[in-house]
């Protein structure tokens, strides 16, 4: 049940914004990773202080944008669809990118070694049964592209912390996601410039 009020939470957060302030689903991934790129160096060059080592929010929030968008198009059904198999390529080409548990786990370690090879077993394996089946199309559909979502947000977790050990490329190396372009600040109203 958390877990669908949370899904219900981000797709709503994610309504809230325009449709020219979304992203794609594949520019919001590259977004993600770049933005974990980023807060990782700060972590591992700078003084230390907070950091998630893994986490699905950036790749669930991608879900969700992806959506909502689907559910602003005439095709909503066939988008959302499309949106869960583009997620289930992403994964693929995810857990590609990751190595096996006995390489990725540095000898002097001791909560990656309890870690890492159960991310990697989740990450790798198979659902139980069709989750979305007898449900009204317009249900299926939605919840094919967040179950699709929820594989791939194991197989992100799975890359983070190989990349956060040191054994997995960078998303763009690896050839999963694209570079993005630097932050821009958001431009400032034009009654508030001094």
């Amino acid at each position: 049940m958390r877990r669908l009020c949370a899904a219900l939470s981000l797709t709503a957060m994610a309504s809230a914004a325009p449709a020219e302030e979304l992203p794609d689903f594949l520019t919001c991934m590259d977004q993600e990773v770049a933005r974990y790129e980023r807060a990782m160096r700060r972590f591992l060059d700078g003084p230390g202080g907070d950091f998630d080592v893994a986490s699905p929010r950036g790749v669930d929030y991608c879900g969700s944008v992806g959506i909502v968008l689907c559910d602003r198009t005439e095709a909503t059904i066939p988008c959302q669809h499309m949106l869960a198999a583009m997620q289930d390529v992403l994964r693929d080409a995810v857990l590609a990118s990751v190595p096996e548990p006995e390489a990725a786990i540095p000898e002097d370690s001791d909560w990656p070694k309890q870690l890492y090879p159960r991310l990697w077993a989740l990450a790798k394996g198979s659902s139980a049964g069709p989750d979305c089946s007898h449900t009204p199309p317009l249900l299926e559909a939605w919840c094919e592209a967040r179950e699709a979502n929820r594989r791939l947000q194991t197989a992100v977790l799975t890359w983070q912390f190989a990349r956060y050990l040191g054994k997995a490329d960078d998303a763009v190396t690896a050839g999963w996601a694209k570079p993005v372009g630097p932050l821009r600040p958001k431009a400032r109203p034009e009654g508030n410039r001094p």
